[in-house]
């Protein structure tokens, strides 16, 4: 089955994009607009990392950096993701450039950011994050679409297919769908209409992938349906995942009512 996004950033899951867990103070936001996030001091390695203990410590004694500046980081990270969550991207990008200054090994995993990226209009440098995540994680499915809708809004859909980042196969059902509909070109309803009986979390998906297909396509009433449809799911209603947040944020940046 589809596995939900896990709540936290960095352990790899099907779902592995993210939100945190905080458990010591919260942050005002939006009323009705989204999840209550509390935070918390617990940190863990980042997702992906394929740095090793000593190899991070001989990164450390070179850069000057030490523990303190990681923690630091992923703290910065953790931030950035509730003022995403909130609806404040700006804030959010400069909490993910202030982790990598922290650490610079960070941006290879922040993914995050070029979601951030993406809904400012910094689509070059969207595409080279995802791009960049991609390298650390060959199979990273959704990090692929996200490059290709950066690439879309730069060069037009064509272009963007072209340079299409190819990854291993995702054990999610809905996500393959969506990737080869993104790689190959295809129908974003057949695509809703596949898992508008399925699972939660797999109609959720459908409808955000769907509506962001069409807006790669710049069809904007078409993207609204199935973005606003995504909000208003069930999984989009209830579900912590920080992609469900997402979907409100989208509507929040253009200004569309759920």
């Amino acid at each position: 089955m589809a596995v939900p996004r896990s709540t936290t950033p960095f352990t790899s899951t099907p779902f592995h994009h993210s939100s945190p867990s905080f458990s010591t103070s919260t942050f005002p936001k939006p009323p009705h607009l989204f999840h209550h996030i509390t935070i918390s001091t617990t940190l863990n390695l980042p997702r992906k990392s394929k740095i090793s203990t000593s190899v991070s410590g001989i990164w450390d004694a070179i850069t000057g950096g030490g523990a303190d500046s990681s923690r630091q980081a992923l703290i910065a990270i953790r931030r950035g993701m509730i003022l995403f969550r909130q609806g404040d991207v700006v804030g959010s990008v400069a909490e993910f450039d202030n982790a990598i200054k922290l650490d610079p090994r960070q941006k290879a995993y922040l993914w995050q950011r070029g979601l951030s990226l993406y809904y400012l209009d910094r689509f070059e440098e969207g595409a080279e994050q995802f791009r960049i995540d991609v390298a650390q994680n060959p199979n990273d499915t959704e990090e692929s679409i996200w490059c290709f809708l950066c690439e879309a809004q730069l060069y037009g859909p064509a272009q963007a297919r072209k340079q299409f980042l190819e990854v291993g196969r995702d054990p999610r059902p809905v996500m393959r769908e969506a990737y080869n509909m993104f790689k190959d070109g295809g129908d974003p309803e057949k695509l809703v209409d596949a898992f508008s009986k399925g699972r939660e979390s797999e109609y959720f998906y459908a409808s955000l992938y769907a509506g962001l297909y069409y807006e790669s396509q710049n069809d904007a009433d078409n993207t609204k349906v199935h973005i606003v449809a995504s909000c208003k799911s069930p999984y989009g209603q209830r579900s912590d995942d920080y992609m469900a947040s997402l979907a409100k944020v989208h509507c929040l940046c253009r200004n569309w009512e759920l």
